[in-house]
C-alpha cells in the first residue's frame, strides 16, 4: 500500500469519526444547525464534458465528485429542515439532509433560492409530480424571482400543481422561523432571469452569511469586512482561485471574486476574523478542489477554511 493510500485512509477515518460525533451531538441539541451538501460551481465537479486531468480524477473515483452548493438548516426545537438552493443534485442532498435528522419526523419546511442559474433553483424539478410529487413545498424567493418561477414552464406547473407555494422575500426583510431568522440582501451578478440575494442566517447563539455567488467585491455597496464582524460564519464565492484559471477564454465575462482577491480584501483583518470565512462555490478549475495543492495550503496559512461536504456548524 502506497504513502497516499495510507493518507487517504486516515483522512476518511478522521473525516467519517468527525462527521459522527457532529451528527450524534446535533441529536442530543436543541440548537438549530447548518449542514454543507455542497461546495462546487453551478455543474457541480467534475463537470460535464471535461475530460482533462483534474476533471478524470473525479470521473474515475465517484467519491471525489462535488455536489453544487447547498446549504441544509435544520431545527431540532421545531423538527424542521430546510434547503438554501436548489441544485441538480437535490435528490442526493435531501438524502443527505434526511440521513443526517437520523430519520426523525422533520418536515421540509422550505427552500431558499439566491437566483435564477442552473445551479440554484433547477432542482425544484424534483419537487414535481414526475419525481417526489411534493405538497405545498414553501419556496421562498425574491419578487423577479417569484415572476420567473410563475410564468416560466416547467416551474409554473409546479406552482399550478401546488406542488409548491412561493413565498415572496424582500431585499433586508427577516423571516422568522421558529428558531431562525433569514434575512436576504441584494448582491451584484449576471441578473438575466432574476435578481441574486445572499442570505444572513441567525441562530440563538450564532449567525452566518451565504454569499455563493457575487461580481467583483469593488462593485458591491457594502464593506464586507465589515460585515463578517457581525456574524461567525462567512461562506463566501470562491469560484476561481486566479488570473489565467480559464486558458483561452476571458475572465471578466465571468465576474466572480477571485479567491486572490477576497484575501487582499479582508488582509486587515485579524486571523480570528479570517478564520470565520468559509469558501464555497469551486469551478472544476479551481485548485483549492485539490488536498494536495499549493494554494489551498496558501488559503489554510491566511487563515480561511474551505468548505467540504457534511460538516457541521451550529447556530
Amino acid at each position: 500500500m502506497t504513502l497516499n493510500s495510507l493518507k487517504t485512509i486516515k483522512y476518511l477515518i478522521l473525516l467519517l469519526a468527525f462527521h459522527f460525533n457532529q451528527i450524534c451531538f446535533a441529536e442530543d441539541t436543541q440548537s438549530p444547525y447548518l449542514i454543507i451538501l455542497g461546495i462546487a460551481q453551478d455543474a457541480g465537479y467534475p463537470q460535464a464534458g471535461c475530460y482533462q486531468k483534474h476533471c478524470m480524477k473525479g470521473w474515475k473515483n465517484p467519491t471525489e465528485q462535488k455536489s453544487p452548493v447547498s446549504l441544509g438548516l435544520v431545527d431540532p426545537k421545531f423538527k424542521n429542515k430546510y434547503l438554501f438552493e436548489a441544485t441538480p443534485n437535490l435528490p442526493q442532498q435531501l438524502y443527505k439532509l434526511d440521513q443526517n435528522t437520523l430519520g426523525l419526523d422533520y418536515k421540509l419546511n422550505g427552500v431558499f433560492l439566491t437566483h435564477a442559474h442552473i445551479g440554484h433553483y433547477t432542482g425544484l424539478m424534483f419537487l414535481g409530480h414526475e419525481s417526489m410529487g411534493a405538497q405545498n413545498i414553501p419556496v421562498f424567493a425574491m419578487p423577479k424571482m417569484k415572476i420567473f418561477l410563475e410564468n416560466n414552464g416547467p416551474w409554473s406547473q409546479l406552482v399550478n400543481y401546488k406542488n409548491i407555494i412561493i413565498k415572496p422575500l424582500k431585499n433586508k426583510q427577516t423571516e422568522n422561523l421558529g428558531s431562525i431568522k433569514v434575512t436576504p440582501f441584494i448582491v451584484p451578478h449576471r441578473d438575466e432571469f432574476s435578481e441574486t440575494v445572499g442570505f444572513r442566517i441567525e441562530g440563538p447563539n450564532k449567525s452566518a452569511l451565504f454569499i455563493p455567488d457575487i461580481n467583483k467585491w469593488s462593485v458591491w455597496k457594502q464593506n464586507l469586512a465589515s460585515m463578517i464582524k457581525t456574524v461567525d460564519y462567512a461562506f463566501l464565492d470562491a469560484t476561481f482561485f486566479a488570473q489565467g484559471e480559464l486558458p483561452g477564454r476571458d475572465m471578466t465575462k465571468v465576474p466572480h471574486p477571485l479567491v486572490t482577491e477576497t484575501m487582499n480584501e479582508l488582509k486587515e483583518l485579524s486571523m480570528q476574523e479570517r478564520n470565520k470565512v468559509w469558501l464555497i462555490h469551486f469551478n472544476h478549475t479551481n485548485p483549492l478542489l485539490n488536498q494536495e495543492s499549493k494554494a489551498r495550503e496558501q488559503v489554510k496559512a491566511f487563515g480561511f477554511n474551505i468548505a467540504e461536504e457534511g460538516l457541521i456548524l451550529f447556530l
